[in-house]
Parts: structure tokens; sequence; C-alpha cells
């Protein structure tokens, strides 16, 4: 009776051991562009060292990324669209939202620039360009954070994106499936320059204008709201947000090259 008994308290020991040792993951949603870049496999094994935390990525454009914080079904975000960023904590479902890194938004195109892209002064103008020839441009048009900036800036060259017709393709898919589609028509694109500076199918096309300011894209950490869904890991989000600010993260982040070319810069405070 007795080793019986033994026996059933060292199982129920090891079953809560298990559930332990399954308690140290965490679900957070980000952005495609944040994986096509391939950071992720930067930070991802040097937070397992420090931290002993299995981060699980679900890797979605901006707007699903917040639907589903909004529904609970993962325990952070990290994503890179403010306005969709503010309303999110608006209403309730993010407790707060924390600055990680930055980079910027460029515009691709073919070499040869039938649309003349790279002699314009402002994004606002390169988009004008290629309306005004209707060369043709891919568009993510999965309302992504990359998507969301795309049509506002069609909004500032006092154009409607939704009213454009044969030239303008909207892919509904990530970053790196809309520039698979963009290299196949030798089309127009805008991508983050992380994604672009990572990808391996560019064909004929080449990075046409950047630098105007409005193309600046913030990446920010957001921990569901555990008042909206109290089962998210708040404690887990609170112990990856601290690493994603930390000095590690930032030698990280800062030092992550592709050509020689930095990809995102570490701009958290502490």
């Amino acid at each position: 009776m007795m080793r019986r008994l033994h026996l059933v308290l060292i199982t129920i020991a090891l079953l809560f051991t298990s559930v332990a040792m399954q308690a140290a993951e965490i679900k957070v949603a980000v952005t495609t562009s944040f994986q096509n870049s391939g950071l992720s496999d930067v930070l991802l094994p040097q937070i397992k060292a420090d931290l002993d935390l299995d981060v699980q990525l679900i890797v979605v454009g901006t707007g699903q990324a917040l639907r589903l914080g909004e529904a609970g079904d993962v325990d952070a975000i990290l994503v890179h669209s403010r306005m969709a960023e503010d309303a999110f904590i608006a209403m309730g479902f993010g407790t707060h939202r924390r600055e990680i890194m930055y980079n910027d938004f460029v515009l691709i195109g073919p070499t040869d620039d039938p649309a003349q892209v790279g002699e314009a002064e402002t994004a606002a103008a390169s988009l004008r360009l290629i309306a005004d020839t209707k060369a043709p441009f891919v568009s993510r048009g999965d309302d992504s954070g990359t998507h969301k900036k795309e049509l506002s800036l069609w909004a500032s060259a006092g154009l409607d994106a939704t009213a454009f017709t044969g030239w303008y393709r909207a892919a509904g898919a990530g970053m790196g499936a809309s520039l698979n589609t963009a290299s196949g028509m030798n089309a127009y694109i805008m991508a983050d320059r992380a994604s672009w500076l990572n990808f391996g199918n560019k064909g004929d096309l080449t990075l046409l204008f950047a630098g105007d300011p409005v193309l600046f894209n913030q990446y920010a950490f957001i921990p569901v709201s555990p008042e909206r869904h109290p089962h998210v890991k708040s404690d887990l989000a609170k112990l990856l947000e601290d690493w994603l600010v930390s000095e590690i993260a930032a030698g990280l982040i800062n030092s992550y090259k592709i050509n020689g070319e930095v990809l995102f810069t570490f701009n958290a405070t502490p």
C-alpha cells in the first residue's frame, strides 16, 4: 500500500514538474517583416539561453497580430503601426506600448525604373510617378503595418489606392511572398529595408527610393492586458520585455547586418 502511494506521489510530482516546464513558453504575434529579416533567428536562441524561455512566434501582419491580441490568443505582440497600436491600447486590449527598434521603408522597382521613381524628391512624389505611368505595382494588401503605411502614403500623394485597377495588384500576402510576386512581375513595391536586404529572389529589382522621413518604421512591443484576458502570461511578457530593452538585446539588434548593412537600430529606453 505504501509503495503504491509512493508511486502515486511520484507521478503527481512529475506531472507538476511537466506543467511547470511547459509554462516557460510565451506566444507572441509578430509581423512578417520581423521574421523575414532573419532577426528572430538571432534573438530567440539568446532569449532561450538567458531566460530559459521559449518564444512561440505567430507570424502575421500587424492587423492580424492586433486581432490575435484582442482575442487573447497571444500573450504579447510586436508590431509597427502607431495609430493602430494606440487604438489597441485605448480600447484596453494592451497594457502599454514599448518601442524597441526601428528601420525604414523603401521603394523597390525595376532596374530601368520606367516611372523614374529614383528621381523623386519625396515618397509621395515617387508614388505619383508610378500612378501617372500606371507602372505595375504590388501591394501587400493584407492589413499589415506595411500595407497601412503604403495606403497612407498614397493618400498623402492625393490618390485613393482603392480606385486603382489593372496596374495595381494586391497580393494579400506577407512581405516575402509579396516581394516574390513583384520580382516575378518586375513591378514596383514598398518594403521594409530589413526584409528587402534579406530577400534572396531579387531578380531585376533594385532599391530606388529611400530617405524621406515619412518612411520611418518603428517597431513596438505590447503586452496583452490580463484584465481583458486573465489567462495571458503577463509575468512572462514582462520578463521578455525586460530582455528586449536590455543591453544584450541592443547589441544583437545593432550588430545584425546583411552584406555590411544594418537592418535595425535599437532605440528602447530603460
